[in-house]
């Protein structure tokens, strides 16, 4: 063997095997990107690098791995693919900061996220959800996506903006404008990122983008005059740096739209996910009907959040339908990954998927069974629905106290049957997050609050499968 040929092997050992293919990794990434992942580590083992259009990309789903990169000096890393959101999200986005600008940041905005700041909302967010309801017909199958993205973009101009009925309409038409011309296709395809003299999905996109930046920042300069702090715009105006400023109205509206971003798709994902499975099962559906009904008055919904079983029913669904499957981060230094060296510039992610089908910590992991979370302590390294590490989910705490909430109130007033039985796969929605794919369908049965005892062999009240 020749030193050049010497050499070339070396450099190929320095990496995992993986697939080399772009255009076809893309395809079935975007297709089903679970089944994906999945095959890359039948194929070569865990970790395996891809090539991606933003660079090479090491995964994992093992727990040490994700603990390798979670726990790692935040200085390692950068935004991996950060051409491909920062349109979206603005430069001065939180999701999009790094080092200790971001640290500074989320400081400043932590604790609007937690305690306090987040239940007083939850008034809100029940009324939103029933008054969706009031407006199902009934015995007639709605698809359950397009019916949560309703619920959860009701909660953000009501919760994240407090927007006054005379602005409603606007932010409302320029919020589903942005999500229309919202595509894989412009996030993941740089050369469609042009103007084209005004047509095509980018030039859409922008004009789309303009009209919400105008909407937000004229919604800031009004909030400005007032010292409300009950919606989250008024959070953030309330937020001070250490010099006692304020943020800026681009620094607002970057946190305002990220959280829109982070917030919208996935809520709706999550709770068609919670629905899908909870009708696939009526044993289980069952079981959260019995614990939802110990708690007799909607007043007493703070009691309602600490239902352990509600809890992990959320849990369940976000391990076994994660809305976000990989997390990202660009090296910015040497990094040591799993017996590899990896050279500045390669990505590494931790691959929620993966880690949340493993059978050494999820026994029997296709099935849905909540009670795994009754059982045992998952580590953050074992279960990342929000990621982990400095750069885990800012609202991860008021995402899932909403996912509660929302599911709680649906099902203390409705009943439910599922429309259609067949297995459904998930796929990515309009900007990020990953619903189910198709229109699952549900049928509103009945308006009323459950029974104190939920009994799944009862005829009237046992959930039908069509």
């Amino acid at each position: 063997m020749t030193a050049i040929s010497r050499d070339r092997e070396q450099v190929v050992d320095r990496f995992p095997p993986g697939p080399r293919c772009m255009p076809l990794i893309v395809a079935r990434y975007l297709r089903d990107p679970c089944g994906f992942y999945a095959r890359c580590v039948r194929l070569y083992g865990d970790p395996f690098l891809m090539p991606t259009p933003f660079g090479p990309l090491v995964v994992t789903g093992r727990p040490e791995g994700i603990e390798t990169i979670f726990a790692a000096d935040p200085d390692t890393f950068d935004i991996f693919a950060q051409s491909s959101v920062q349109p979206f999200l603005g430069a001065s986005s939180l999701m999009l900061s790094t080092g200790v600008s971001h640290l500074r940041m989320r400081r400043l905005l932590m604790p609007r996220f937690h305690g306090r700041q987040v239940d007083q909302f939850s008034s809100t967010m029940q009324a939103i959800a029933t008054e969706a309801a009031a407006g199902w017909p009934i015995r007639q199958p709605f698809v359950a996506q397009e019916a949560m993205q309703a619920v959860s973009f009701e909660i953000i101009l009501r919760v994240f903006f407090g927007a006054k009925e005379h602005r409603k309409a606007l932010l409302r038409t320029s919020l589903h404008a942005v999500q229309q011309t919202t595509s894989p296709a412009i996030t993941f395809v740089p050369m469609l990122r042009h103007q084209f003299g005004g047509f095509g999905p980018w030039a859409k996109f922008c004009r789309a983008m303009k009209r919400l930046d105008d909407t937000v920042y004229s919604l800031v300069a009004e909030a400005r005059h007032t010292s409300s702090e009950d919606d989250i715009l008024g959070l953030l105006l309330s937020v001070r740096h250490e010099d006692g400023s304020g943020l800026s109205d681009l620094e607002i509206r970057d946190q305002l739209v990220s959280l829109v971003a982070a917030g919208h798709e996935t809520l709706a994902s999550a709770l068609a996910w919670a629905l899908y499975w909870l009708h696939r099962h009526p044993e289980v559906l069952a079981h959260l009907y019995d614990e939802l009904a110990t708690v007799e008055d909607d007043a007493e919904f703070q009691r309602l959040m600490t239902l352990p079983y509600l809890d992990a029913v959320c849990n369940e669904t976000l391990r076994l339908s994660p809305i976000l499957p990989e997390v990202p981060r660009l090296l910015r230094r040497p990094f040591q990954f799993l017996g590899y060296s990896l050279p500045a510039g390669y990505g590494v992610a931790s691959i929620a998927s993966l880690v949340h089908m493993r059978e050494d910590l999820y026994p029997a992991p296709g099935e849905f069974q909540p009670q795994r979370f009754l059982q045992r302590k998952y580590s953050p390294f074992e279960f990342v629905p929000f990621g982990g590490g400095t750069h885990r989910c800012l609202g991860a705490t008021f995402a899932f106290y909403e996912m509660k909430v929302v599911l709680a109130a649906l099902l203390r007033h409705c009943r439910f049957s599922i429309y259609a039985a067949t297995a459904v796969r998930p796929r990515r929605q309009q900007s990020f997050p990953f619903g189910p794919h198709g229109a699952f369908k549900l049928v509103l049965e009945s308006r009323r609050t459950p029974p104190s005892r939920y009994d799944p062999a009862t005829p009237e009240s046992r959930p039908t499968q069509g």
